[in-house]
């Protein structure tokens, strides 16, 4: 089978939504299909490129490429997802958060221009139109398809796959360390964990690997000669994914403190790494995976009580190795593999 895969591309930014797209193109082609990633370059602001790229969506034809007919499209990220096919299916990441989850959330920016909602309508005019036109509607994550739900009136199945080099993750220990690999901005919120260091009583330490916003690490290294936690807490920088595969299986357990996040591989990595994972009660799609006090920590997000769940994992390695074999069996339990992501995927 000819099948095209419609993303969106950020110029020069890469993270989870380029690296989860990659991976279905590589499983589609262990099968025996013939595959591509379709991009679209994407520009959010100011709001006549949000507006174009919605058009550019609608204006894409994939019906064939050099004469050969295009049988499947599997089409990933807004504005992409608007494009037309008969043979359409959506394995929906996010819609566009600004106009919905993140309007009035202080994460947003649609809502601070000026005619922030007419934008705000006009997508959600278009998503409501063009969305149910595809065969199948999945998502990436429960919380992606009680989003489109609530807002959009539109149903959809959670369709769960694994993160990149699962097989490679393991464990050799519970170390003094908490380890949180991440882009480093606001809705992802490293600034918590650092504030947690000055509460932290035992040695452990903070380990946070990443680049990300300019502004937002110049914060966090700013927070961190202020409160003199130098040794608390080590801004990893860019890493390599053998270095990361290390870290989280040396690390006591994993912090993942984002906002409303989509999915969250970090949950899952830190899962199939056998580490407890400490998210919070507006974490969102972790939450689909972290129960407290079996697998991992639900805590709201202050600082403080981040601190007191680290301290009781350092005090109790033998309780940390007991969340963590428990994360891990949590996903063999939901039978997290590839073969069913492509049976549903490819399903008439």
């Amino acid at each position: 089978m000819r099948i095209a895969i419609a993303m969106v591309q950020v110029p020069f930014a890469r993270g989870g939504a380029e690296i989860h797209a990659e991976m279905l193109r590589d499983e589609l082609k262990k099968r025996g299909h013939i595959v591509d990633i379709i991009t679209i370059p994407f520009k959010w602001y100011p709001w006549e490129s949000l507006v174009k790229s919605v058009n550019i969506g609608r204006m894409i034809d994939l019906t064939e490429a050099n004469g050969d007919k295009i049988d499947r499209v599997i089409a990933m990220k807004f504005p992409a997802i608007y494009v037309k096919h008969d043979n359409k299916v959506l394995w929906l990441l996010h819609q566009h958060r600004q106009v919905y989850d993140m309007w009035g959330s202080g994460y947003g920016d649609v809502e601070y221009w000026e005619n922030g909602e007419e934008i705000r309508q006009f997508i959600m005019e278009c998503d409501k139109k063009y969305i149910p036109e595809a065969k199948h509607i999945f998502t990436n994550a429960q919380n992606t398809s009680n989003r489109l739900k609530k807002y959009c009136d539109i149903d959809s199945t959670a369709l769960y796959h694994p993160p990149l080099n699962y097989e490679k993750l393991h464990c050799e220990g519970y170390e003094d360390f908490v380890f949180y690999p991440s882009r480093i901005n606001t809705i992802k919120r490293q600034r918590l964990v650092v504030e947690a260091a000055k509460y932290i009583k035992s040695d452990a330490k903070v380990v946070i690997a990443g680049g990300g916003d300019t502004k937002e690490i110049e914060y966090l290294k700013t927070l961190i000669k202020e409160n003199h936690l130098e040794k608390k807490v080590i801004l990893a920088g860019f890493i390599s994914e053998e270095e990361k595969i290390d870290y989280y299986a040396r690390c006591l357990c994993v912090y993942f403190g984002a906002y409303d996040e989509d999915y969250g591989y970090i949950t899952l990595e830190g899962f199939f790494s056998e580490k407890p994972v400490i998210v919070h009660t507006d974490s969102g799609g972790p939450l689909e995976f972290v129960e407290d006090n079996v697998n991992g920590y639900i805590t709201e997000p202050d600082p403080k009580l981040i601190a007191e769940r680290i301290d009781h994992l350092y005090n109790n390695r033998g309780e940390a190795e007991k969340l963590g074999k428990a994360g891990k069996q949590s996903l063999v339990d939901k039978h997290m593999d590839w073969d069913y992501v492509i049976d549903s995927l490819l399903a008439d």
